[in-house]
């Protein structure tokens, strides 16, 4: 075995096919050797996505084997097994077993790749904070941990605490109140709403403990440094497929095991002085709303309740009166007509990271000092009026399996803006046009009653004749959730997937009530029409109602991290191949 500073050589067999097998700098490969010494094909694989290396035969899947031979040692890696989506590819664990002529070798091998591993890797987590939601989606978050992502985390060295959460806002409520020391992220297994509790939780803490507002519509948030993992197990798992590319546990698993690090922007909600929610994906009103408003009744149906509360919303025909006002952001940095969508290293978030957070005199990338939103900077906001089918605000491109370029496909995960979308009131076959877009790659915003912005904050308001009395409604939304409480009171209690868990919201400290749905404004019939069209609709926060029509909403750059890299560009993704003798490390993945 030749070993210096900059490389480790020797020859390995796997099964009866000898191999030249070299760690050299961030890549480890084998290359198989003819009879004659003569190379044909090479593996390379990053030692960054190494998940761990083994004495012996091991083998994890379907179930763990163990079998302690003295010249053999198993390597499990990340292995890109093809495209799961038109945006990014599925990953699985790759092992291959290696024979050494001897144990001392073996032993070498096993030391020096682990030592690389730690070298090369010095960010991953080692003991996570879990979450699970049993009642989620098909109600398999706990399989779903245990059979799948379990085995990976104990291969990789990764201790994890589990808590199978059994109210609404659990999560939430632990990461604000319990001790978090030790632990280097918090995971969640279950959808989008399960991902909103820790969103909260996280971003709560950090300005607890920096002793900063979060009710000042004004304010700078402290990013935040404690990592968020997501394991798909949800009705939606909107926010997973936008940041990864594919809703795969096992992908998003071994994403946190290499302690991958995407930063997200986050949209803040605020009524008057006080915050209301925090959104990553979409904040809509009009269609959007009503169709969350509408599902509601129809949570029996499980996750076919939104196309059937989508065709009833659609019937409806209806469009609402309000007034936007928007602060544009800077039209030279990007825009959401621009063409480019948001990748692994994308370049206009790498940009925006010098822009939002320069570098202070003690070289720490989030400066205390800086004001993302000073006066200086604001610029001029904007104002359009009139009536309209759906106002829409997300931070990222939305997308999901049914729209895979999502809702503002050049939207970007963390580039300190949001994507605003206004569709003018219009006829019911050119909103049908809008909506079937968002099914393929046709540009939904080419249409003559939609306008899109890039945008940095906006507020919301409604024309002074249809204003309404906020308090009254929350009156009656209080008596409503009481007699609901009193008639079932396993809505109540039954967990995430039952009524209530939808209709938990911030607004102010310590203040949650039972149902946001306005009962005096939110009366859909089961009809082809609604028999009074509602003056107002309601804003849906990423799946959740809001209980004010009347809102401001502010993007924070980049101040949340998730255990992602962003979708990866087929072409660019090196990591392994299996091709060319001449790859120098560089190469790009084989679909198997």
């Amino acid at each position: 075995m030749e070993i210096n500073t900059l490389r480790v050589e020797s020859s390995l067999w796997i099964g009866n096919k000898r191999y030249r097998a070299a760690l050299s700098g961030w890549y480890f490969s084998w290359t198989e050797l003819d009879k004659k010494n003569r190379e044909k094909k090479t593996v390379s694989v990053r030692v960054a996505e190494v998940i761990g290396v083994e004495d012996g035969r091991v083998e994890i899947q379907p179930q763990k084997k163990v079998e302690d031979t003295e010249r053999d040692f198993t390597l499990f890696y990340v292995k890109r097994s093809g495209r799961g989506s038109s945006q990014g590819g599925l990953w699985c664990l790759g092992r291959t077993q290696f024979t050494c002529p001897s144990r001392d070798l073996r032993d070498q091998w096993v030391t020096q790749l682990r030592t690389a591993l730690k070298t090369h890797s010095p960010s991953r987590p080692h003991r996570l904070l879990v979450f699970i939601n049993p009642f989620g989606g098909k109600k398999r978050g706990k399989q779903i941990y245990h059979s799948l992502v379990a085995p990976l985390f104990e291969l990789a060295g990764i201790s994890s605490h589990v808590v199978v959460t059994e109210r609404a806002n659990q999560a939430r409520d632990h990461i604000l109140k319990k001790d978090l020391t030790g632990f280097d992220g918090v995971v969640c297994v279950g959808g989008d709403g399960m991902f909103s509790e820790l969103l909260h939780g996280v971003i709560g803490r950090t300005q607890q403990e920096a002793g900063l507002s979060e009710h000042d519509p004004s304010g700078v948030l402290k990013p935040c440094d404690l990592h968020i993992g997501i394991i798909p197990a949800g009705s939606t798992d909107c926010v997973c497929f936008a940041t990864v590319g594919v809703n795969d546990p096992v992908t998003s698993a071994l994403h946190i095991i290499i302690g991958d690090s995407q930063p997200l922007d986050v949209c803040a909600v605020h009524h008057k002085s006080s915050l209301v929610r925090y959104s990553v994906s979409l904040v809509g009103y009009g269609f959007y709303g009503d169709v969350l408003a509408e599902s509601e009744r129809h949570r029996w149906m499980g996750p076919l309740r939104y196309d059937y509360s989508g065709c009833m919303v659609y019937l409806c025909n209806q469009s609402y009166q309000g007034t936007v006002q928007f602060l544009p952001a800077d039209p030279g940095l990007s825009s959401p007509r621009d063409k480019t969508r948001c990748l692994s290293g994308c370049r206009v978030c790498s940009e925006s990271t010098e822009r939002l957070f320069p570098l202070s005199d003690s070289c720490s990338l989030y400066s205390d000092k800086l004001s993302q939103y000073s006066n200086q900077s604001e610029g001029e906001w904007m104002s359009v009026a009139g009536r309209f089918k759906c106002i829409s605000l997300t931070c990222m491109s939305s997308s999901c399996p049914k729209s895979p370029l999502g809702l503002s496909p050049s939207a970007h995960l963390a580039d300190g803006t949001g994507d605003l979308i206004l569709v003018r009131d219009t006829n019911p076959l050119s909103f049908l046009t809008y909506l079937h877009r968002h099914t393929t790659s046709q540009d939904q915003f080419d249409l003559p009653f939609v306008e899109v912005h890039r945008v940095k904050a906006i507020k919301f308001s409604l024309p002074p004749g249809e204003r309404y009395d906020e308090d009254e409604d929350e009156e009656k939304m209080d008596h409503n959730a009481e007699e609901e409480a009193m008639e079932d009171p396993d809505t109540v209690q039954g967990g995430h997937d039952s009524r209530s868990s939808s209709q938990q919201h911030l607004a102010g400290p310590g203040k949650e009530r039972g149902t946001p749905i306005k009962s005096s404004m939110r009366e859909f019939l089961c009809g082809l029409c609604c028999s009074k069209p509602p003056a107002v609709s309601v804003w849906n926060c990423d799946g959740e109602i809001l209980p004010h029509i009347e809102i401001s909403c502010r993007v924070h750059g980049q101040l949340v991290r998730l255990f992602a890299r962003g979708i990866e560009d087929d072409g660019k993704a090196w990591g392994l191949c299996e091709d060319s003798r001449n790859c120098k490390g560089r190469c790009t993945p084989h679909s198997r």
